[in-house]
């Protein structure tokens, strides 16, 4: 018998800096979720250049205060989806919060900010927050964590699929068939758009991102660069394993476009990303009939055609997670909203072969209203 529906909004702010991502999700028990409503409140250039400068070298106070902003961030997220779905802050059951990922150092740490009190306090509901501490704790990496809604949401009903997501990082899940744990596993490939992202900024600072793949389109990739890079050791570690901006971030950028400026700079990061992807699959999955694309880079028309062609070599179709259930740009929301309710219902929101963690997780911290 279905559980009561419940309504929850999950909030997620990626490694791409792009915002922070909000969706009113529908909760029926742990496999039947529906996504009501989303939105983004993206990050303004200043606001994106605190966070660049709070991982790079912030000191005590910024973080602290750059800790509480990121809280009203996404209140105000949450206020706008709110009112364009005309629902009431007392109707929703919890909020979970992902906030911003400042520091990835497993299995040191694994740190994001954004103080759950401020929600609590705002809209008077219990907020669920702080998802990775308490993998690394258990000696994983803290991440990937969407896995588990991969594994009961977005998995093939009947055989195996990939769920690949082309976030700031990349990342990809190998599921059996729905809500079958047994035999899944996820990891990150490496880098995903924010490199891209990182480089196209370099180019032109006026830019935010590459914008429909047009610098990379006027570019030629430096193969040489590209065999060094593809030589990082992080490539050729197996599962489970993480990555972020402390490894594929600013510096790299900045070497990559000083060995190759101009557009020639952002076609090679695409071309590292493709083939870190293609590379992994590959070395590390199992034969797969298609493999499903969401985040950004599946927007980048240069990666995602890319991408297409290398696995198609591998008789793998590589499909939009738009075709087959909702916007690919929310699923990362969603997600956590999942991951909310189960720790709200006391049920692990780890996956171990994904994290590496000594066994399954009741996940975050919840913050009573």
């Amino acid at each position: 018998m279905s559980e009561r529906p419940i309504l929850a909004v999950g909030l997620m702010s990626g490694t791409s800096l792009d915002g922070v991502d909000a969706a009113l999700v529908r909760l029926e028990g742990p496999t039947h979720c529906e996504l009501l409503h989303f939105l983004t409140r993206p990050y303004s250039a200043a606001e994106r250049n605190q966070l660049l400068s709070a991982m790079a070298a912030g000191g005590a106070r910024d973080l602290a205060l750059l800790h509480t902003r990121l809280a009203e961030w996404s209140a105000e997220a949450t206020e706008s989806l709110l009112a364009e779905s005309h629902i009431r802050a007392s109707d929703l059951a919890f909020i979970a919060m992902h906030g911003q990922t400042i520091w990835h150092e497993p299995p040191a740490v694994s740190w994001q900010l954004g103080e759950a009190a401020v929600l609590a306090e705002r809209f008077g509901v219990r907020v669920v927050s702080n998802f990775r501490a308490r993998d690394v704790a258990a000696g994983g990496q803290g991440a990937p964590l969407v896995p588990a809604a991969d594994v009961l949401l977005f998995a093939h009903p009947s055989e195996p699929r990939v769920l690949l997501n082309l976030g700031g990082m990349a990342n990809l899940t190998y599921v059996p068939r729905r809500a079958a744990e047994e035999g899944a596993f996820a990891f990150d490939t490496g880098p995903g758009v924010a490199l891209v992202d990182a480089v196209a900024r370099l180019v032109d600072p006026k830019l935010r991102y590459d914008v429909d793949g047009t610098l990379a389109a006027r570019g030629q990739v430096h193969q040489p660069l590209l065999e060094r890079l593809l030589a990082d050791p992080f490539f050729g570690a197996p599962p489970p394993k993480s990555t972020g901006r402390e490894r594929f971030g600013l510096p790299l950028a900045q070497e990559i476009h000083r060995e190759a400026p101009g557009p020639d700079g952002v076609a090679t990061a695409v071309e590292l990303t493709a083939q870190s992807v293609a590379v992994s699959m590959a070395r590390w999955v199992p034969g797969a009939p298609e493999v499903v694309g969401s985040g950004g880079g599946m927007h980048h028309p240069i990666l995602a055609r890319r991408l297409a062609g290398l696995l198609a070599s591998r008789g793998q179709r590589l499909r939009r997670f738009d075709e087959l259930f909702f916007s690919g740009d929310a699923k990362e929301a969603v997600a956590f909203a999942l991951l909310g309710y189960l720790t709200i219902h006391g049920q692990p929101g780890n996956l171990p072969a994904a994290t590496g963690a000594a066994g399954h997780r009741v996940l975050g911290q919840i913050t009573l209203a």
